[in-house]
């Protein structure tokens, strides 16, 4: 009868030490939320010079005053020019460019009579990314 009690007494111990010992004061605040991007449907085809623009969503489920979003492109087919607005300035491909959380319009020029394909990346400063691909065909093949 006294090697369970001392079994029991034991047992209790080691639950208290397991329980208190695993306490911590220091809370978990989460600083990294993953985000998405979503996009309307754009045409497939399209000829030498025409201009689409493509409209994005930036979402985040939760808001860290902390985090900076951007955008970055690189075309591996074809050749072409995409801005952020329309009157904006060309994007240099593989160069980063702030971008807000929400909604915001690019316009891709084609300068191609080839099919195209590039490909948008956008990045937060956590290290979460997302891409967004795009292939496009000339009107007249």
């Amino acid at each position: 009868m006294k090697t369970i009690k001392h079994i029991q007494s034991l047992l209790v111990i080691i639950i208290a030490y397991m329980t208190l010992g695993s306490c911590s004061n220091e809370l978990d605040v989460t600083k990294s939320f993953p985000f998405t991007v979503e996009t309307m449907p754009v045409p497939k085809e399209l000829s030498q010079g025409e201009t689409i623009e493509i409209r994005c969503t930036l979402t985040c489920p939760a808001d860290y005053s902390g985090t900076q979003y951007t955008i970055r492109y690189f075309q591996y087919d074809g050749d072409g020019i995409l801005r952020m607005g329309k009157d904006g300035e060309p994007f240099i491909p593989n160069d980063r460019y702030p971008v807000e959380k929400g909604d915001f319009r690019l316009y891709y020029t084609s300068q191609s009579t080839e099919q195209q394909s590039l490909e948008i990346v956008f990045e937060d400063n956590m290290g979460h990314s997302q891409v967004v691909e795009f292939d496009f065909n000339d009107k007249r093949n």
